[in-house]
């Protein structure tokens, strides 16, 4: 059976410029967390910084939440989550990825669906094809340059044994769904896509129920997407920049349009739960 999890993909726009395509103000320049502060990858791998797109109702100076207004803003996380209750951080290395069918009840997830989900914008993901020998890695990507937004939920926690002003660690995790048609020709999983129309319901901080939007893309937005066979320098999570994502040649396939999955590169950790 396939390991069924996402671990790769691409994330090169500034906070800005997502933040103008995804309506939202970039809160990323406030924020001096331990993760760092993401530049353009290429290679994103699990424990890295990525951007992610959030809404809340704001507080005032007093702490008061505004229940009658949201902000939706662009904010650094950490890739694999932590959950609150967690007493090791690195226990997020083990959960980068959470399925849409059993998110609502496992109890590291069953809270931030309700309560904190996000989109994590990406250029696009990673495939390795394993009927080739060595497996020929794609890039699937929106021809047009526009962001993928894929599903996710994070999470705050808080070290307990550090000074009250130090600032939480901020995880995330992907959600992933199964694969439909073509799709399974490559990979029984993939990850969440949502079209902009299911933005503002996934984000929407007092919604509480979106089992509606827990499942595969609808049709219009599969169609979009382009797969591209890319250099396999891609397999080193070491190696960076914009030649990892330009479509090279491969024997047999004259670069043509080919179904897709959503898979790891042996090495990089399975956690999908």
């Amino acid at each position: 059976m396939m390991t069924p999890m996402c671990g790769r993909y691409a994330s090169t726009k500034a906070p800005d410029v997502l933040a103008a395509e995804f309506d939202a103000v970039d809160a990323t320049a406030a924020e001096v967390s331990g993760t760092g502060r993401p530049v353009a990858d290429y290679n994103v791998a699990p424990m890295k910084p990525v951007l992610g797109v959030v809404q809340r109702h704001p507080h005032d100076a007093d702490g008061h939440r505004d229940p009658a207004r949201t902000e939706r803003t662009i904010r650094v996380m950490r890739w694999g989550l932590v959950p609150k209750w967690a007493k090791d951080p690195a226990v997020g290395n083990r959960m980068i990825n959470a399925r849409s069918e059993t998110v609502m009840s496992k109890p590291a997830f069953r809270g931030p669906i309700k309560y904190a989900r996000c989109l994590l914008p990406a250029d696009g993901w990673y495939e390795w094809k394993r009927e080739t020998a060595p497996k020929q890695p794609y890039f699937m990507t929106f021809g047009d340059g526009s962001s993928l937004a894929l599903a996710g939920i994070w999470a705050t926690w808080r070290d307990p044994e550090a000074d009250d002003a130090a600032r939480p660690l901020v995880s995330c995790a992907v959600l992933t769904t199964e694969a439909v048609g073509p799709l399974l020709e490559v990979h029984e999983r993939m990850p969440m896509v949502l079209p902009a129309s299911a933005w503002q319901h996934w984000l929407d901080p007092d919604v509480r129920d979106v089992s509606a939007l827990l499942g595969s893309p609808p049709p219009g937005l599969l169609e979009r997407l382009e797969l591209r066979p890319v250099s396999r320098a891609v397999n080193n999570v070491r190696n960076n920049g914009a030649a990892l994502v330009e479509r090279v040649a491969e024997e047999g396939q004259s670069g043509r349009r080919q179904p897709v999955g959503w898979n790891r590169e042996p090495g990089e950790p399975s956690a999908e739960v």
